[in-house]
């Protein structure tokens, strides 16, 4: 999660060079080329079901596809800072979603977490934001939060259904199967965009970014988010989601130089106060033991 944080904040530079669809699809593709061994089943993998690879579909649609095209578009128009803040929302959005699809029951804790949560990115979407010179406009921040509460609902998605699918299929595996996925997704417009824009343009710091934001994004970040899924469970995963707002908020701040005044320090306390609520493990709980 601190390696998402960091990725979610460095693509903001990108994002300012790279039109949005071309950034993805050489995202997918840089990821494609790394893990292309890791698309063979291993030995003793069952074959999937259609159940599995409807889940691989979606997981790559929302976690892969929708949530970079969101993510990109409202990191554009909003601060990196700002999105951390909105991405703190996620611990209590996968419960929120628990609750609606897979009708698990939310306690007390949890449901004022969800409202500490949902408080908090108000606050901050509501206060005047900072003067920020690399947002298109003072205004435009209204748009890109919502395109980031949008990247909440598809990464908190993500959340859930990588957990089912960690049963069936090795970390590798899914790891390279949505990239694919996210590839075919973004070809059609990311070629569109690609026949028009000037390559010689970028910089080559900015390259040597897009190779880190790539394997970051598609290869590191999902081998190890699933990985842990398979060893630990999904609701325990949560308490790990808070390094995501941290990340990305200190590298706004400290290498972006963007600022962060005193209401938003606030807002960020709230919710990052009910990341902490939803999270923290119950007095009464007991852990589930390795199998």
């Amino acid at each position: 999660m601190a390696l998402v944080g960091s990725y979610v904040a460095l693509s903001k530079p990108l994002t300012l060079i790279l039109p949005i669809f071309l950034l993805a699809w050489l995202r997918f593709g840089i990821g494609a080329v790394a893990m292309l061994r890791w698309t063979r089943a291993a030995p003793d993998e069952p074959r999937m079901s259609s159940a599995t690879k409807r889940l691989v579909f979606l997981e790559s649609l929302l976690g892969n596809f929708l949530f970079s095209i969101l993510m990109l578009n409202g990191v554009k128009l909003t601060s990196v800072v700002a999105t951390g803040v909105i991405m703190s929302g996620i611990p209590a959005c996968v419960a929120l979603l628990s609750w609606i699809f897979l009708r698990e029951r939310i306690s007390g804790r949890v449901a004022a977490a969800i409202v500490l949560a949902v408080a908090g990115i108000a606050m901050f979407t509501l206060a005047r934001p900072a003067t920020d010179p690399a947002s298109a406009s003072a205004g435009s921040h209204w748009l890109g939060n919502l395109l980031i509460i949008g990247a909440v609902f598809c990464e908190s998605a993500y959340a859930v259904i990588g957990k089912k699918l960690t049963g069936a299929l090795s970390a590798r595996r899914i790891s390279a199967l949505i990239n694919l996925w996210g590839l075919a997704l973004a070809t059609p417009l990311g070629l569109y965009q690609a026949m028009s824009f000037n390559f010689s343009s970028v910089p080559a710091v900015d390259w040597l970014l897009l190779v880190f934001y790539a394997l970051a994004a598609s290869v590191w970040t999902v081998w190890l988010w699933m990985t842990g899924l398979r060893t630990i469970p999904a609701a325990h995963a949560g308490l790990f989601t808070v390094m995501l707002p941290i990340t990305a908020a200190a590298v706004g701040v400290l290498f972006l130089g963007e600022p962060m005044t005193g209401v938003q320090m606030l807002a960020f306390g709230i919710a990052l106060a009910g990341v902490v609520l939803a999270t923290l493990p119950s007095s009464n709980t007991t852990p589930n033991p390795a199998h």
